[in-house]
């Protein structure tokens, strides 16, 4: 199949640190083509990948502090792409509902992941083009309500080779906490979590802008160097240390988070999740097994408790078997053979270049 990945510009793809789109994109990217398909990544310049790159600004929009209007930037990276439409059989869009305009003007279909959670605003946009196929990342960011064309579920997947197991923690034992220092992964609630369980907690992520003041208040007044380290962003090999030593590693998100890739890069590790029963967590975590489900301060206190009990090697293996690159990637070629073939149906015809069976194949 001839595809083309359309990936936000704010971020690189595969990102330096943090960036959970960014990297689910660069993973399928080059999964697709070492599976033998021809992809295109409509990204930003300083991406790196096994696909061929387009882009319209040379690197990360985040790290240009002379752009001053994403919007115009994400304008040009999206008419760039769609004005390539006809050269591709399948368009898989991780733009939001900014794709939606444009999917709607051509004839080569396009498949919208949902990596996001809907809003009074963008929920306008998802109604009008709700006919358009979208893929959910977990059953629970759907939204029945918006009669949205859901055509399947495709849980977000990791490399699994490149994260090392840790079969058992460190000693002296600490928390782990990864992901935007923000009120809605709780970075908050898991300071209050390791203070009453009395082990140190270790956390790593980025501050954005608008978490500047939640941060300055909420956060540092707090971070002392023993008890709560901050230790700044993370890259790959940093976050593959912070989990896998950590004796369990916090979630306790605010809001009904679409999927949560630090779970899984936790559980990878061999390092159990405590996490807030809301959104994805029940769909990520085999309760007990692989780590506990909670509802407030106190549950997950008690569950530190208990986490040593859990067999580390069963988190990894959840997720070799839930979660890996290779099963998100299945997924993805499924969906596309799912929309070509309504397409064939359709229309008579699926490509100038390849006939049907070529493209199922």
């Amino acid at each position: 199949m001839r595809i083309a990945q359309i990936a936000p510009l704010w971020e690189r793809v595969p990102p330096p640190a943090y960036g959970g789109v960014e990297l689910v994109v660069g993973l399928l990217c080059d999964q697709l083509v070492r599976r033998g398909h021809e992809v295109t990544l409509f990204a930003s310049g300083d991406s790196i990948s096994l696909a061929k790159l387009e882009s319209v600004h040379p690197q990360a929009l985040r790290l240009d502090p002379a752009v001053k209007e994403y919007s115009i930037y994400e304008a040009l990276h999206l008419s760039k792409a769609y004005e390539r439409a006809h050269e591709f059989d399948i368009i898989h869009s991780h733009m939001g509902c900014a794709a939606l305009p444009y999917s709607k003007f051509v004839k080569t279909p396009t498949v919208h992941t949902l990596h996001g959670i809907f809003t009074p605003d963008n929920e306008k946009m998802f109604s009008y083009a709700r006919s358009q196929p979208y893929v959910s990342i977990s059953n629970s960011q759907r939204e029945p309500r918006l009669n949205l064309n859901c055509v399947a579920t495709v849980y977000n997947g990791i490399d699994t080779s490149t994260y090392e197991f840790y079969p058992k923690p460190q000693d002296p034992p600490y928390l782990a906490f990864l992901g935007r220092l923000s009120p809605e992964k709780g970075t908050h609630l898991a300071i209050e979590i390791a203070k009453r369980s009395g082990l140190p907690l270790k956390i790593a992520g980025k501050i954005d802008v608008v978490d500047v003041e939640y941060y300055e208040q909420e956060i540092k007044p707090h971070i002392d160097g023993e008890q709560i380290q901050y230790l700044g962003e993370a890259n790959h090999q940093q976050k593959n240390a912070l989990l896998g030593g950590a004796v369990a590693t916090l979630f306790p998100i605010t809001w009904r988070e679409p999927f949560g890739l630090v779970m899984i890069e936790s559980m990878v590790t061999g390092t159990p999740v405590i996490a807030i029963e809301m959104g994805s967590t029940q769909e990520v975590i085999a309760d007990g097994e692989t780590g506990f489900l909670i509802h407030n301060v106190e549950e997950a206190v008690a569950a530190v408790g208990k986490v040593t009990e859990l067999s580390r090697k069963a988190c990894r293996d959840h997720v070799i078997k839930n979660f890996s690159v290779e099963k998100m990637t299945e997924g993805y070629e499924a969906v596309y053979r799912q929309i070509l073939a309504e397409r064939f149906k359709q229309n008579g015809h699926a490509s100038s270049r390849h006939n049907l069976s070529s493209l199922l194949s």
